[in-house]
């Protein structure tokens, strides 16, 4: 094959998917720069976008430290809020005190020692999260993971941030045109054009012509215009393992200018699937993730109007269908899928901005220099997405299968060990005798850490068999020394930080104010 140098990256679709995929490959190349590789973002101006991602990880404050975005304007333009985790409420008995959280603080001393085994012992005192982190403690507060003379992507306590999609698709639109370099074109894609050898050329559009490029990045959604329709790369559905393939989300305003604000996201359970609850600084976006199987949308509706109360007769609901699965491939000759377009799970753990976050990077740190090496670098990339997914399936599907509910079909479904993927199998196998570890994993491409696992199995009430671990004096003394550590952070943080509100109104009106 001749060699085709990269020069000309071309994005097709615009929300945070598309904008974040461009700022990231921009932002790496130096593309402002004249003779760079240059990025092209081609975006519908009739296709609205889904609009609903609100929730991030932490590795969110990297990505808009990489694209020069300073906390401050990100915080101010996109109505963030902080984000230290989840707390999910009804979802081991459906009780009123039925809740663990899932923070983004490890566990105290995690990689000196194993604290299971010690807590086990303690287990009827605190909960797992509670004995070994700090974090649950200031979420139940409402407190915030820093101070405002913390630096700017610093932290007391680890967090990411909830955010307005809308807004911030706004801000990454004008960083990514004004000082990345990205060209930014509206226009309807109607037409894709090959080369002989099979790899795109270029996209006819209706308002702009043809739009040649190298590499094609298809951030189409849903539609998966390039990697989907054109490339004919098949959809893998994983309705068999997640049943949830519905959403009602609502946007509802706060009822006092000083209500405060959740620095975590609610997850609560329900008959047929789960409420998400996000507070931003101007409102809450609340949304029932269920299974049309296991409720109609009325049903549906009454339980969405159940938690959000009466006001919700004049509010917009908006219906999102939800489809469960991804790609079988998503780096295809010289199209890549990020975001909608490369598949989609429920948003149970907020994996759908990570994994565009992800892709972005590898994609910008591992851009190929011409057509002659791509196969390699796709080849790699398919691999390390396809595991990706394969594991946020599986502690997805955790959640579900270790709930005792059974006020409804759907929880007793998600139990059925026929929907229970074979590698979740096994290493649930492993876990009834020693917690999960790092050394369980065998890639470094894991999503959720051995960390993830334990916050989730034991906050749900799972019980490893450990009569066979003989410890030692000293490591009983290690593990007390690690709890003791960990009730005095308790002490010093909810001493020391302010209630999530405060801290965002005094950013807004102040910025960080660091030493």
């Amino acid at each position: 094959m001749n060699k085709h140098n990269i020069r000309q990256v071309v994005v097709v679709g615009g929300g945070t998917a598309g904008w974040i995929t461009a700022g990231r490959i921009a932002a790496q190349h130096n593309s402002q720069q004249e003779g760079a590789l240059q990025v092209t973002l081609i975006e519908s101006p009739n296709i609205p976008t889904i609009g609903v991602g609100e929730g991030t990880w932490p590795t969110m404050r990297d990505t808009l430290i990489k694209l020069g975005i300073s906390e401050t304007q990100f915080i101010r333009e996109c109505d963030a809020s902080f984000k230290q985790g989840a707390k999910f409420c009804g979802w081991v008995t459906g009780a009123k005190n039925d809740f663990y959280y899932h923070p983004l603080v490890l566990p105290q001393g995690f990689n000196q020692c194993d604290l299971v085994p010690h807590w086990q012992q303690i287990s009827t005192e605190h909960s797992f999260s509670e004995a070994v982190c700090f974090q649950e403690s200031i979420c139940e507060q409402g407190l915030a993971p820093k101070t405002i003379q913390t630096p700017e992507y610093a932290a007391v306590a680890n967090y990411a941030y909830h955010l307005d999609a809308g807004k911030f698709t706004k801000l990454l639109t004008e960083h990514c045109t004004k000082k990345l370099g990205v060209k930014h074109i509206k226009a309807d894609v109607c037409q894709v054009i090959n080369h002989d050898n099979g790899y795109v050329k270029s996209v006819l559009t209706r308002q702009a012509g043809e739009i040649t490029g190298d590499l094609f990045v298809d951030c189409s959604g849903f539609q998966s215009l390039l990697l989907g329709q054109h490339c004919n790369i098949p959809f893998t559905d994983r309705s068999d393992v997640l049943f949830s393939d519905t959403a009602l989300a609502v946007q509802v305003p706060y009822e006092t200018e000083d209500t405060p604000i959740a620095s975590h996201t609610i997850s609560t359970a329900q008959a047929a699937g789960w409420i998400w609850d996000i507070g931003l600084q101007h409102r809450r976006g609340v949304g029932y993730v269920y299974s049309s199987q296991h409720s109609d949308e009325n049903q549906a509706m009454q339980a969405l109007k159940a938690y959000v109360g009466p006001q919700i007769d004049t509010l917009s609901v908006r219906k999102i269908p939800i489809q469960c699965g991804h790609r079988q491939k998503f780096w295809h000759n010289n199209v890549v899928a990020v975001g909608l377009a490369a598949g989609f799970l429920e948003p149970l753990e907020a994996s759908a901005l990570v994994l565009v976050e992800m892709s972005a990077t590898m994609i910008a740190q591992q851009m190929p220099a011409n057509h002659d090496v791509m196969p390699v670098i796709a080849n790699r990339f398919n691999d390390t997405f396809l595991y990706r997914w394969e594991r946020i399936v599986d502690f997805l599907k955790l959640h579900y299968l270790l709930s005792q509910r059974n006020d409804n079909a759907f929880w007793r479904d998600h139990r059925d060990p026929a929907s229970i993927p074979e590698s979740l199998q096994q290493l649930l196998q492993l876990w009834r005798y020693h917690p999960p570890q790092d050394h369980d994993f065998t890639s470094n491409n894991e999503v959720f850490p051995a960390a993830s696992y334990q916050y989730v199995l034991y906050g749900m009430g799972f019980k490893s068999d450990l009569s066979h671990v003989h410890i030692s004096p000293k490591q009983q003394q290690m593990a007390q020394q690690q709890f003791d550590i960990n009730r005095r952070n308790i002490q010093q943080v909810l001493s020391r930080l302010p209630q999530n509100r405060d801290i965002l109104n005094k950013i807004k009106e102040y910025g960080f104010q660091t030493l």
